[in-house]
C-alpha cells in the first residue's frame, strides 16, 4: 500500500491539488463557531453556489446544521495570523474571535482581516468519504479588489 500512503505515488499526486483557503464561520443561538477550510470550490453559476468539504465532528458540524447558514471568509496572501488562528477549529464558547475584527452577519461571522466572504445557505448535505459536503447557494459577498487569495498545496494527498 506504499502506492497509497505517505511518500511518492498517489498521496503526492493528490497533493498537487490547488485550492484556496477559507474561514468558514458559523452561528446559531448565540455561538459561533469557525474552521479553517481549504476544500472549498464554486460548483454553478446560475444560482451561485458553492461546495464546502468538513472533516466530520468538528464542532462547527452542528452549528452549520442548526443555522443553514455559513461565511467563507477568504485569506489573502500572507494571512499567517488567520492560519493560526483557526487552523484546529474554533468551537462555539472558545476565544478565538477575540482580538480580531468581527461583523456579525446573518448568516455568520465575517472577518475584517480576510479578503472577501461569501454568504451562503445550505441547500444540501452529503457524506464524501471522512468529511460531509455542504452544498450552498451564495446569497452575498463581497471582496477588496487587487489582492490575491492564498493558495494552498498539501504535502501529503492523505493529510492537512
Amino acid at each position: 500500500m506504499a502506492e497509497t500512503q505517505g511518500g511518492g505515488g498517489l498521496g503526492a499526486a493528490l497533493a498537487k491539488i490547488p485550492s484556496g483557503v477559507s474561514v468558514a464561520t458559523a452561528t446559531h443561538e448565540g455561538r459561533s463557531a469557525g474552521l479553517l477550510a481549504s476544500w472549498i470550490q464554486q460548483i454553478s453559476f446560475e444560482p451561485p453556489m458553492v461546495c464546502l468539504a468538513v472533516r466530520r465532528g468538528r464542532p462547527i458540524e452542528p452549528v452549520i446544521d442548526g443555522s443553514g447558514k455559513f461565511v467563507l471568509n477568504v485569506v489573502g496572501e500572507g494571512g499567517t495570523a488567520v492560519f493560526k488562528r483557526f487552523s484546529r477549529g474554533v468551537a462555539p464558547g472558545q476565544p478565538a474571535f477575540e482580538g480580531t475584527e468581527v461583523e456579525q452577519s446573518d448568516a455568520g461571522p465575517v472577518l475584517a482581516e480576510c479578503i472577501a466572504h461569501l454568504a451562503c445557505r445550505v441547500v444540501g448535505k452529503h457524506p464524501a468519504g471522512d468529511h460531509h459536503l455542504y452544498v450552498a447557494e451564495v446569497t452575498g459577498g463581497d471582496a477588496t479588489p487587487f489582492v490575491k487569495p492564498h493558495v494552498h498545496l498539501r504535502d501529503n494527498g492523505f493529510s492537512y
